[in-house]
C-alpha cells in the first residue's frame, strides 16, 4: 500500500511497505531507472523469511518530489526519514545495481541504525583511483555517462526524449536495452512474468519526468559526500561475472576499499541475475 512520507525538508517521499509487518525491517533501494513498484520477492517469500521490506522512490521518480543537486549520500537522510516514520529503530538496507552507492551511504552515515547492508550489481565512485570505470560497460551506459561529461543539458534532453517514449510503451527500454544483454540477461527478461514487472517498474519511475533518472546518473558523476573506508556495519557485495551495465571490476574494486566487505562473483550470471538472488541476499541482511 501507498504511504506518504515527508523528508526533513518537506519533501514528499512516495513509499510501499511489504511482508511481515512485525518482521525485521530492510529497506530495498532500486535500481535506475526504477521505483518502488521493482523486484520484489512474493509476499509469501518475506513471510516465511520474517521480513517487513520497504521500498521507496527516491527523488524524482515516481511519486517522490525531485531534490535538485542531490548527491548519493543523500539518501541516508531520506531512509531515516522513512524508518522514522515508520517507528523502526534499526533496520538493514539492500541495493541493487543503482540503488548500490545509496545503500553504502546508510552503511557510512547512519552506522548506528544500519544493521547490515548489501550491494547488488552495483557501481564504484565515477574517481575510483586505479578503475577503468568503463571498462567492459555497454555501449548505452558509456554514452550516458560520457554525455554528463560533455554537457549537462545534452544529457537531461537525451533521457527527456527516452523517458517520453518509455512512457508511451514501457516496454520500449526493455527492447532497447536487449541488443546489448549478456546470454544469461536475456533468459531472464524472456520470462513473462519478470518483463511484466519491469514495465510497471519503468511506467511508474518515469511516469511524471526524467527527473530522477537524470539525478542519478549527475550523482553517480560526482563526489558520493562519504568515505567507503569508515564503513563498519557488514557488507555483502554480490555480482554477476558477465554483467555489461556494471561490470564487475567496480565490486572488486569495492572490495578492496570495504573494511567489511564480502564480496562473492557469479560465473554465467549477469545484470538481471540479482533478481534471482534476492530472497538469499534478504535472508543474509537480516541475521
Amino acid at each position: 500500500m501507498l504511504r506518504i512520507v515527508q523528508a526533513r525538508d518537506g519533501r514528499e517521499l512516495a513509499v510501499e511497505v511489504r511482508g511481515d509487518p512485525r518482521g525485521k525491517p530492510v529497506f530495498l533501494l532500486h535500481g535506475t531507472p526504477g521505483s518502488r513498484l521493482g523486484p520484489v520477492p512474493r509476499s509469501g517469500v518475506l513471510y516465511r523469511l520474517g521480513i517487513q521490506l520497504v521500498t521507496f522512490d527516491r527523488p524524482g521518480y515516481g511519486g517522490s518530489d525531485r531534490l535538485p543537486g542531490r548527491r548519493v549520500a543523500d539518501a541516508a537522510a531520506d531512509v531515516q526519514a522513512i524508518a522514522d516514520d515508520l517507528g523502526l529503530d534499526r533496520f538493514a538496507v539492500v541495493g541493487r545495481s543503482g540503488g548500490g552507492p545509496h545503500s553504502l551511504a546508510c552503511a557510512a552515515l547512519l552506522p548506528d541504525r544500519t544493521t547490515r547492508v548489501a550491494v547488488l550489481v552495483g557501481l564504484a565512485p565515477k574517481d575510483a583511483h586505479g578503475l577503468d570505470w568503463y571498462g567492459g560497460m555497454a555501449p548505452s551506459n558509456v554514452k550516458e555517462y560520457t554525455t554528463i561529461e560533455a554537457a549537462r543539458k545534452k544529457l537531461a534532453n537525451g533521457l527527456e526524449s527516452r523517458s517520453r517514449e518509455i512512457r508511451e510503451n514501457p516496454a520500449n527500454l526493455i527492447a532497447q536495452l536487449r541488443p546489448e544483454l549478456p546470454e544469461s540477461d536475456r533468459r531472464v527478461v524472456a520470462d513473462s512474468g519478470i518483463r511484466a514487472m519491469l514495465v510497471r517498474n519503468y511506467a511508474e519511475a518515469l511516469r511524471e519526468s526524467a527527473d530522477g533518472w537524470i539525478d542519478d546518473a549527475l550523482a553517480f558523476s560526482l563526489s558520493w559526500g562519504f568515505s567507503l573506508d569508515r564503513i563498519s556495519v557488514p557488507v555483502l557485495l554480490w555480482h554477476g561475472e558477465d554483467d555489461v551495465f556494471s561490470p564487475v571490476e567496480h565490486t572488486r574494486w569495492l572490495a578492496g576499499r570495504i573494511p567489511t566487505a564480502t564480496m562473492i562473483v557469479e560465473p554465467g550470471a549477469a545484470h538481471f541475475g540479482a533478481f534471482s538472488m534476492l530472497p538469499e541476499v534478504l535472508s543474509w541482511a537480516i541475521r
